[in-house]
Order: C-alpha cells, then sequence, then structure tokens
C-alpha cells in the first residue's frame, strides 16, 4: 500500500469525522436550548469529568491521552458554540454598554491629571499629547500619590507609564492596576529620547555618578557601558527628578540622563544627545479614570484573569479569543502575592468594543476564569 492510498484512506476518515462533528454540533445547539429554558449553567464540571475518563477506558492505552485531549477540546468548543448562542445580557455587559452611551462623543481637552514626577518629565509630555489644554497638572512623588489622586477625586485622570519597547513592562503600574479599580480610558505611545546632562563647566571625563529613573538607565544601558566601573549608576525616582537634583546638588561630578526640555528648565548642559540604545525607543503611557469611560471608536481592550491552577487552562482561555478572531497585542504574566505559583494574566485585545465578537468574548471568559478583571476599552494614540 502506497501513500496515495494511505492518504485517501485518512481522507475518508476525516470526511467521516466532520459529518458526526456537525452532528455534534447540532445537539449542542438543542442542549443549548434546553439548558436556557431550564435556567441552567453552560458549564456541567462533573459531567465532563466523568465523560473524560470514560473515554479513556474506551480507547488502546497507548491512545488514551491523545483521546482525552482531542474530547477535551471539543467539550471547550462545544461551551464556546453554547456561549455565543446565548444573549450577552450580563451585569457586566450592561455596564460596558451604559458606559458607551453615558461617554461624551469626544475626550476632554482640559482636565485635572495627574502624573508621576517633577516639570519636564516624560510624563508631562504625555500629558501635554493627550489633553489640549490641560487645567491643572498635579505631580506626584511616585506611582501610589497618581492612583490616590484619582480615587479621592483630587485629579479626573492620572497617567502612567506601563511599558517601554526596549526596557519592558513598568512592574509597579501593573500591580498597581491589578490591586486598585480604575479604567484605562486611553493610552499614547510616546517617542523617547534620552540625553546626558550636567552642570555649566562640567566635562564628560569628570562624572564619577550618573543618576536616572531605572527604565532610563536600562534604555541607556550600552551607553552607559562606555564609561566603566569608575562611574556609579544609580537609579532616582524619575528623569526629570534626576535632572532637578543634579542642578541643585553644586556637584561637578554628577550627571542626569533625561529629556531634552530638562536642559532649559534645570539650566543644565548637554554633554551627549539620544544616549539610548535604540532609535525605536517608545514608552507607552496609560490614561486611567476612577469612572468606566469609554470614547468612540474604542478598538483596544485590556483586561485581567486568572486560571484554574490545572494543565490546559490558559489554553482554554486563548481558544476562546482564537475561535472569535480576535488578536492579542500583548499578553504578560504577573505573580499573585502570597499564592505561590498562582499568576494574573494581563491582555491587551486588538477589537472594536462595538463588535458581536467583543459581547461574546466578555459575556463567556468568567466561565473559563477564577477571576476576571474589565480594565477598559480605548483608542490608543501614536
Amino acid at each position: 500500500m502506497n501513500l496515495d492510498t494511505l492518504r485517501q484512506k485518512i481522507d475518508h476518515v476525516d470526511d467521516a469525522l466532520l459529518t458526526l462533528f456537525e452532528e455534534r454540533m447540532d445537539i449542542v445547539r438543542e442542549i443549548t436550548a434546553q439548558k436556557e429554558a431550564e435556567n441552567l449553567p453552560i458549564l456541567d464540571r462533573r459531567r465532563e469529568m466523568a465523560k473524560l475518563q470514560a473515554i479513556e477506558t474506551k480507547v488502546r492505552p497507548d491512545l488514551a491521552p491523545y483521546a482525552y485531549t482531542l474530547y477535551d477540546t471539543l467539550f471547550e468548543l462545544s461551551r464556546s458554540l453554547q456561549g455565543s448562542m446565548r444573549k450577552s445580557t450580563s451585569p457586566f455587559i450592561e455596564k460596558v454598554q451604559s458606559a458607551i452611551a453615558d461617554t461624551p462623543p469626544l475626550f476632554p481637552a482640559t482636565s485635572t491629571v495627574a502624573y508621576q514626577g517633577v516639570p519636564g518629565a516624560f510624563s508631562e509630555r504625555a500629558v501635554e499629547r493627550l489633553f489640549k489644554r490641560p487645567s491643572n497638572i498635579q505631580h506626584f512623588n511616585n506611582f501610589e500619590g497618581v492612583f490616590s489622586a484619582v480615587r479621592n477625586g483630587f485629579c479626573d485622570y492620572g497617567v502612567l507609564p506601563i511599558e517601554n519597547s526596549t526596557a519592558g513592562s513598568v512592574t509597579k503600574v501593573y500591580n498597581l492596576m491589578q490591586s486598585n479599580d480604575f479604567y484605562i480610558v486611553r493610552s499614547l505611545r510616546l517617542k523617547v529620547d534620552h540625553n546626558l546632562l550636567a552642570p555649566h563647566g562640567v566635562n564628560r571625563e569628570d562624572i564619577r555618578e550618573i543618576i536616572s529613573h531605572e527604565q532610563a538607565l536600562a534604555q541607556c544601558a550600552d551607553y552607559l557601558e562606555q564609561f566603566g566601573p569608575q562611574v556609579k549608576i544609580t537609579p532616582f525616582e524619575d528623569t526629570a527628578g534626576a535632572a532637578e537634583y543634579v542642578a541643585n546638588s553644586h556637584r561637578r561630578d554628577i550627571a542626569a540622563i533625561c529629556s531634552h526640555s530638562c536642559a532649559e528648565l534645570y539650566n543644565l548642559n548637554f554633554l551627549a544627545r539620544d544616549v539610548q540604545d535604540s532609535d525605536h525607543n517608545y514608552t507607552r503611557f496609560i490614561c486611567i479614570s476612577k469612572k468606566l469611560e469609554i470614547y468612540p471608536g474604542a478598538d483596544r481592550t485590556s483586561i485581567m484573569l486568572t486560571t484554574p491552577h490545572t494543565p490546559g487552562s490558559l489554553y482554554k482561555v486563548l481558544g476562546r479569543f482564537y475561535a472569535l478572531g480576535i488578536n492579542i497585542n500583548k499578553l504578560e504574566s504577573r505573580p499573585l502575592p502570597q499564592r505561590d505559583f498562582d499568576f494574573m494574566f494581563y491582555f491587551d485585545l486588538e477589537t472594536s468594543v462595538y463588535s458581536e465578537e467583543f459581547a461574546k468574548l466578555l459575556g463567556s471568559l468568567e466561565e473559563v476564569c477564577d477571576q476576571f478583571k474589565y480594565l477598559g476599552s480605548y483608542i490608543e494614540v501614536i
């Protein structure tokens, strides 16, 4: 028997499997209607486990693991179909739809805004890009201060860096988003150019210490290696704060890595320009609000979720995205405090908030997650 004959045989088997698959999914539709009539949940974990155990006994031992995987996937597909058939009328979906209806048609040009840092910080530039005429900009020493200002109503919005194309994620902001109830209402991708600044009259060979925010130092790691061990590299609260410190320190052996605008703001001199390792160095900022606001055109959604600590649990979540054709722009795991080996997964999804797929996804994710947190739908400004 040659290869072509064997392929013909397997094609015949596949045709039979597809016919049975269609028949099975038609029965799933009938089951869904019956469950809805009796107000029963889609997932019946006890029956699924009993079926999987029985299936393993009905095939040869060498094929049992494969049969288990096949039917586990079939059950997931069946639940996905059942979820798509049910009307998305959960309180959560209603909250999102209400936010869409109640949010003004235009993003505010002016508002009270909080950011971390001092004048000249990249976060300040992000505020100026997001808001055309911010009426009141408040700066805070740390990210916690920004969250507190928005939580207590002192500011309407907060602007925070969340990731950099070179240095990666800003861990503290992710952790605060995880532990606080805030929503992302807009995001911004800002090109970041770093410069080495020092007091006037100080030369490069005089420098014995360079200070800046840890993210900025990471973004300039290759450049900083040129200074060797004789120059101390010290993390600081923020880039503009480092420039302010250098200006006020009266030291002649210290420099800061910071933005171009800090030279004029703090009367410093350029020792080197554009010292970042990559010419394509971007930082992504998010604008947060205590109130859920979804502005017209929102085509990006951020969520956090935890899955059961069982094999394949994340795969089942990813299967929902794939089945609905939703692209994942970012997936990152964050360890959960005081819970060994448990993780919170952060997703940025590319999907219109008005699409049917969006409602189906958010209406079904809670079924396969231990915890689910919706962080908002928004537009990203570039």
